[in-house]
């Protein structure tokens, strides 16, 4: 048994696994198979805010009034259009993440990932009232060349996140004392 599953609504939100993980790509694949889509993006692609954002909006569809800055991608992520994940859900897949390891913004860029998880995976706003969609599954993957949990975890370590370590895997979420 894992620790994670990224085809359901629970969380971690962002999974750190090496390149190739048989468990997440078993995951991917079952995702697809109930109607959930698969987006994948190019490590180069996220070494700055500007860039995530930009890609981010191109991958996923963002409406064309996205602020382009973390705040409006927390926003965005949990609005996410049908098309986009299907009715079902989605991951996203950050390939040769090694890339973004020592990057300035990486540990923010997980919380922000984390944040707009948490919201497209709950069925209720900020405020504890039911939207007026189910939640989605909306997961995170950072694939790794050279996978090293004890680096990912220094990185990444933060007050307001929760994180899970494995010999296989690092899982984030957000840190329920801190967000809720």
């Amino acid at each position: 048994m894992t620790g994670f599953d990224i085809t359901g609504t629970s969380e971690p939100w962002v999974i750190f696994v090496p390149h190739g993980a048989v468990e997440i790509h078993r995951q991917l694949s079952q995702l697809e198979s109930k109607g959930g889509r698969v987006h994948h993006f190019d490590s180069s692609d996220l070494l700055t805010e500007e860039a995530i954002c930009r890609t981010f909006a191109e991958v996923l569809r963002f409406p064309g009034y996205f602020g382009r800055n973390w705040d409006a991608l927390v926003d965005c992520l949990d609005d996410l259009c049908g098309e986009v994940t299907g009715g079902v859900g989605i991951a996203g897949v950050i390939h040769d993440a090694d890339r973004l390891l020592d990057a300035d913004d990486f540990p923010l860029f997980v919380s922000v990932l984390c944040q707009g998880a948490d919201r497209a995976n709950s069925a209720v706003d900020l405020d504890g009232f039911t939207l007026d969609r189910p939640a989605i599954a909306e997961h995170f993957v950072f694939e790794f060349r050279a996978f090293d949990p004890e680096r990912i975890v220094q990185r990444v370590e933060q007050p307001d996140l929760t994180l899970t370590t494995a010999d296989d895997f690092v899982a984030a979420a957000l840190r329920p004392e801190v967000w809720h």
